[in-house]
């Protein structure tokens, strides 16, 4: 059993293709405050693995492409605009957070909403489909 990551490297790391992934890379950090942490690009100007962190979190990043992968998983613009899953972010200033997610024109899902439960959160795509849920509450403590 995997213990509290609360205060140290996260343990489950999401990955995602994207069509441009170099693109992607510098939009989620405009938009999302995601830091490059390793960035490998191949000869043709596309991504063959990306790490991009936030706080103790970490996302895998890599262009889409015609391999064993392919069978799997899809963006979502292959699969109608679908995601199958979706990230949820802490974040401290979600109001700031949500903000700069607007200034970067990010689709916008569900507007910044207090929740019953705790926290305040709001749900949005990237420019190729991916779902992301940034939100205060945090899970881990109880006074969030």
């Amino acid at each position: 059993m995997a213990e509290s990551s609360k205060n140290t490297t996260a343990t489950v790391i999401p990955a995602m293709r994207y069509k441009d992934a170099p693109a992607a890379i510098k939009w989620l950090c405009r938009a999302f405050g995601f830091k490059e942490h390793l960035v490998v690009p191949n000869e043709d100007d596309t991504i063959a693995h990306a790490q991009l962190t936030f706080g103790n979190g970490m996302i895998m990043v890599g262009s889409f492409r015609n391999d064993e992968y392919i069978k799997h998983q899809k963006p979502p613009s292959y699969l109608g605009g679908y995601n199958s899953q979706s990230p949820y972010i802490i974040v401290k200033d979600i109001d700031k957070h949500y903000n700069r997610a607007l200034k970067a024109d990010a689709e916008i899902i569900t507007q910044l909403v207090e929740q019953d439960y705790g926290g305040k959160h709001y749900s949005c795509k990237d420019p190729e489909g991916y779902l992301w849920h940034f939100g205060r509450y945090n899970p881990w403590d109880s006074d969030s």
